[in-house]
């Protein structure tokens, strides 16, 4: 290892090479409840061509290699769990290109959301794109390796759907091109009408290469954005309100959030609903709409609209979300994780009596949290617990409310969303044979040597 770090060196430079102790600490492990694992050496590399040639040097040793953005995913996707080599993207921040009539933008692949979004509102005001409610640190190729969610992903879709392109620096050190980039200068699709092979990188983890840079649509920023929340106290009248709001196509987002605390927000569950418009006219037109389809649940007093004061209006609209990071620590020690399948929006109320019953079961701090996804056609369901990492009992406890939460998932039709080593095992397990084995076989033909953050999707 002391020639593959001189190696190192001599491509990034020896400031961007370490091994030190204090340094390899705080990549071995997450927020989350995966235990640490360290890397042999961190390097933070500032450009696709010192990428390939770090590829090239751990495929020839056969070296395990990580690509990390932030490391925000929770669920110990860029912990290095057989060592090896961290290559950190921070440096490659980049914005290349924004096509502003065709509503797309060129980034590299350590570019953060902060960035970006700081970046349209300053440069190109009438543009935006999906935001997730993560810190603004992270990145956006992490983000749609994911299959992260934002603001627009109940208009559009998961934010993986909205890339228009992608190059890719894959195992054998080569750089491909996926989407229109591959046979002309503009990115404006992945996939059609060429074979869509983006599908050979996102969702993978960084198992069969590493994004250096992505193209992602934007999409119109209006002037004027709002926020209502409708309150029920029946988690099974939950999909139907849901199911009335989406058919109006007036929101840009729907979250839904059930938790003990405060007192105000026990035993309710509230869908917050963001509309956007460029005139009071039409944020009223819309607001009309809502309220028109959710008319029945008022009358019958089965729900209704509550007040929403400046200071909540103002948090809520907030993007990203910091509510969502302070919840993150309520235990005091820095401990957070949730397992969020992707489920049909019809099993929520069986997920809230879940989640529950687990919180109560393991005496745990718990929130329910719901993104819908395009027009109702699932749903993120988040089952969050936070603990505080100096207590092992309650981490233990944390550990054990989640398996079983992976356990019911599957059980119930769910699919995992940015699992963690163990839940990926039980999902191969279960998988179609026939799917994993095609799995296997792009895996084995894209990263023969296995050296591609080695233990995510373990089909081999």
């Amino acid at each position: 290892m002391k020639d593959v770090a001189r190696t190192l060196a001599d491509i990034v430079g020896e400031q961007y090479v370490s091994n030190k102790p204090e340094e390899v600490y705080f990549y071995a492990r997450d927020p989350g409840l995966m235990p640490a694992h360290k890397p042999d050496y961190v390097v933070v590399p500032k450009t696709t061509e010192e990428i390939q040639k770090i590829v090239r040097l751990a495929n020839n040793e056969k070296i395990p290699i990580v690509p990390m953005g932030a490391g925000m995913a929770l669920t110990g996707l860029v912990i290095p769990l057989k060592g090896g080599i961290v290559i950190d993207m921070k440096k490659m921040n980049r914005i290349l290109e924004v096509n502003e009539k065709a509503r797309y933008v060129i980034v590299e692949g350590g570019t953060s959301h902060g960035l970006l979004k700081a970046y349209l509102e300053k440069n190109y005001p009438r543009l935006r794109h999906s935001i997730p409610d993560s810190p603004a640190t992270a990145t956006i190729a992490a983000n749609v390796m994911i299959h992260g969610q934002g603001r627009l992903t109940q208009q559009y879709g998961f934010n993986s759907d909205m890339v228009a392109g992608l190059e890719v620096v894959i195992p054998s050190g080569d750089i491909c091109k996926i989407g229109s980039c591959s046979l002309s200068l503009d990115w404006f699709s992945k996939g059609a009408p060429l074979p869509d092979l983006s599908g050979l990188f996102l969702g993978w983890f960084g198992a069969t290469g590493i994004i250096t840079k992505v193209a992602l649509k934007l999409y119109p920023r209006k002037k004027m954005r709002d926020v209502d929340i409708f309150v029920t106290d029946r988690d099974d009248l939950v999909p139907d309100i849901i199911y009335e709001i989406t058919h109006t196509e007036m929101v840009e987002d729907i979250n839904i959030f059930a938790q003990p605390l405060p007192m105000i927000f026990k035993d309710n569950h509230h869908i917050t609903i963001f509309m956007t418009g460029d005139t009071d006219e039409e944020l009223e037109f819309k607001r009309k709409m809502v309220w028109d389809a959710l008319d029945g649940f008022i009358k019958s007093k089965d729900g209704g609209f509550m007040s929403v004061s400046t200071a909540m209006k103002q948090t809520l609209l907030d993007m990203p979300q910091r509510s969502v990071s302070r919840f993150a620590d309520v235990k005091k020690g820095g401990g957070f994780e949730y397992s969020g399948p992707i489920i049909l929006v019809e099993r929520y109320p069986e997920c809230c009596r879940k989640l529950v019953e687990l919180a109560t079961q393991y005496d745990l701090a718990y929130s329910a949290m719901a993104r819908i996804i395009g027009r109702g056609h699932c749903m993120m369901f988040g089952f969050s617990f936070t603990f505080n990492r100096a207590d092992h009992d309650m981490m233990e406890r944390a550990r054990k409310a989640l398996h079983e939460v992976s356990e019911y998932a599957l059980a119930v039709g769910g699919v995992f969303w940015k699992p963690t080593v163990e839940e990926q095992k039980m999902a191969i397990e279960v998988m179609d044979p026939t799917t994993r084995n095609l799995m296997k076989m792009i895996k084995q033909n894209l990263d023969p040597n296995g050296i591609m953050n080695p233990g995510n999707w373990g089909v081999t």
